[in-house]
């Protein structure tokens, strides 16, 4: 009976080891290291034949495993070569796993290879271009100056350099945002920043007369003394983002506190420990939720002097401002918001000392909320406060007997609201529109005499913005909103005539101060002129009297000098006299901007 090659292996004496060879150690690992160097040292060995790899012309398998430098490579390399048999011996999974592992090194290898190849080429095929483009461009320069290759390499360094500087100038400063990008500044003017949000023209006919002291809006408002700016906030028109504005966006020498995680902000006057806003972010909703003209008017001056004497109390000054929006974007936002389940019960609705019955104002709804409801529904509730919401907001319900409907007939009651609410809006220190962003911006800082730290945003797309509806829908809104419908067209005449009054008289007052900077500089040329005249006659008396007999040169002189100073500054007056008027027919250099503005208005009716 045969015996097994490794019991055979097990009887057999132990065998020496070769002369000059080191001992056999007992580490296994290293022992097969040391065999393997020693057998690679001899010349004509098989580990030799392998490690100096095929012969010259003969090329690896695409599979087979390229063998590196290193010793310990070349031993796992030979051990895998004298281990054959026992590769055989191994499951087929396994060897198809060990196949798979050394073809995905073989393709990652060939992918570095093609790529470094690809790049190479690429580099190549680039520098070529290159050369042809300079050698186009730059050979009338190269053949009078006998540019050589160290001149070539330099300009397609200073090339290089340039590209590379634009490509960081994108990137600090990407789009419009850098100045030096602008290049639309050298061939085109400055596009107004104060135009009209929705692109439309921005001279426009205005449907209402105003005098001077409806348009002329400037506030006195001393953030050291005792005035308070009170903010009427009505749902869904923007006033959160110009609350927001209002505490963490202008520049005071004393700016509100908010901090992390807190709503409210503490707005303190310099050098006291008192608000000067009364607004949801600052007090808080002292007066009830998004409370009204008749709940502020009644509210405000009790809740900030309630713990005063009435005798202590300072004589304040309340400027009311707030904002409004499009009655129909302002109904669907209004009913996006109601679907999602706001409720809005914490208002108070107090008018006339108590707040109205069960029977005054009835609820559209029967559980907690109205989260859900379609906007037909929302529609069809005659109790609904959405309806008409801005004009009762901001009208005096005390005239027309608070939330009870039987006080007056319905036509008078809406035509009462209706007058109250133009003439608080018209007499409040400032309101905006949330249509137009920039103008509203721009009217409070010329109103208060307060700047905002970053420009307002206009934002087009909204909530309501995403409802579609159809004519008919639209039509049902605007009846359920006829007064508001109204009150907006009103308020958008208002505020838009105020923007063309004020842009007028603050371009009025540029001219006038360019017109005294003109005649100072005049005043000093014509002295400077004349002194220099003077000393000359005084150093040389009698060549003057030669040269000059004429005893009204100056004068002559004088009269030639100011039409020629002047001529250059009537011109630019009269280009920019033509691009405020736009055409129209100029009444002469008036002091009175107000005056001209009236006049024009009544040309445009």
């Amino acid at each position: 009976m045969a015996l097994p090659a490794c019991a055979v292996r097990a009887f057999e004496p132990p065998r020496q080891p070769e002369r000059g060879a080191p001992a056999r150690t007992t580490c296994p690992r290293r022992h097969s290291r040391v065999e393997a160097e020693l057998a690679e040292s001899r010349p004509g060995s098989v580990a030799a034949s392998v490690r100096a790899g095929p012969p010259r012309g003969v090329s690896h398998g695409f599979h087979s495993r390229p063998l590196l430098d290193k010793p310990r490579k070349a031993s796992s390399s030979l051990a895998g070569a004298a281990c054959a048999p026992l590769f055989a011996l191994l499951s087929r999974g396994r060897r198809r796993r060990m196949h798979v592992l050394r073809r995905r090194w073989d393709l990652g290898s060939l992918c570095r290879v093609l790529l470094t190849r690809g790049l190479a080429a690429l580099g190549h095929s680039l520098k070529h271009v290159l050369g042809a483009i300079f050698s186009k461009i730059f050979g009338p320069l190269a053949s009078v100056g006998n540019m050589d290759e160290k001149s070539n390499k330099l300009l397609l360094a200073l090339v290089m350099l340039f590209l590379f500087a634009v490509i960081v100038l994108q990137y600090v400063c990407p789009g419009t945002e850098c100045q030096l990008l602008r290049l639309q500044a050298f061939s085109s003017p400055v596009r107004d920043p104060y135009r009209s949000e929705d692109e439309s023209s921005a001279r426009f006919v205005p449907r209402y007369n105003f005098t001077r002291g409806d348009l002329l809006r400037k506030v006195d408002f001393d953030i050291k003394g005792d005035d308070l700016i009170v903010f009427l906030h009505i749902q869904k028109t923007g006033g959160t983002t110009f609350g927001r504005h209002l505490v963490r966006n202008i520049q005071l020498e004393q700016p509100c506190e908010c901090r992390v995680g807190q709503k409210k902000c503490t707005c303190h006057r310099p050098g006291k420990r008192e608000t000067w806003l009364f607004s949801r972010f600052s007090t808080g909703w002292s007066c009830g939720l998004h409370a009204d003209w008749t709940e502020l008017t009644s509210c405000v001056p009790s809740v900030v002097d309630g713990k005063r004497d009435a005798r202590l109390r300072p004589s304040r000054n309340f400027h009311y401002i707030t904002i409004l929006r499009d009655p129909v974007s302002r109904y669907l936002s209004e009913w996006r918001h109601v679907q999602r389940g706001a409720t809005w019960k914490a208002s108070l609705h107090v008018c006339d000392g108590r707040p109205p019955t069960s029977e005054e104002l009835p609820s559209c709804y029967t559980g907690d909320d109205w989260s859900g409801c379609p906007l037909k529904e929302f529609m069809d509730c005659p109790y609904n406060l959405a309806n008409n919401r801005q004009v009762r907001m901001l009208s005096d319900l005390t005239l027309v007997g608070c939330y009870n409907l039987s006080v007056m007939p319905e036509k008078q009651r809406n035509k009462v609201l209706l007058e109250s609410a133009k003439s608080n809006l018209k007499h409040m220190a400032f309101f905006g529109l949330t249509e137009f962003q920039r103008k509203t911006q721009y009217l409070f800082e010329k109103t208060f005499n307060m700047n905002f730290i970053s420009p307002f945003t206009q934002y087009n797309t909204t909530r309501a913005s995403s409802v579609e509806i159809n004519e008919e829908i639209q039509k049902r809104i605007e009846e359920l909103n006829f007064l508001d419908m109204e009150l907006y067209s009103y308020a958008k005449d208002l505020f838009l005539q105020r923007y063309q009054f004020m842009r007028q008289k603050e371009h009025q007052e540029a001219r006038r101060k360019r017109q005294e900077q003109r005649k100072f500089l005049k005043g000093r040329l014509l002295q400077t002129h004349f002194q220099s005249q003077g000393q000359g006659q005084s150093q040389n008396p009698n060549q003057n009297q030669s040269q000059n007999p004429n005893p009204n040169a100056n004068q002559n002189l004088t009269q030639n000098l100011m039409p020629n100073l002047t001529q250059s500054s009537r011109q630019k007056e009269n280009r920019e006299s033509l691009k405020q008027n736009s055409g129209k027919e100029q009444n002469g250099n008036t002091s009175n901007g107000t005056n001209d503005y009236i006049g024009s208005v009544e040309k445009w009716r």
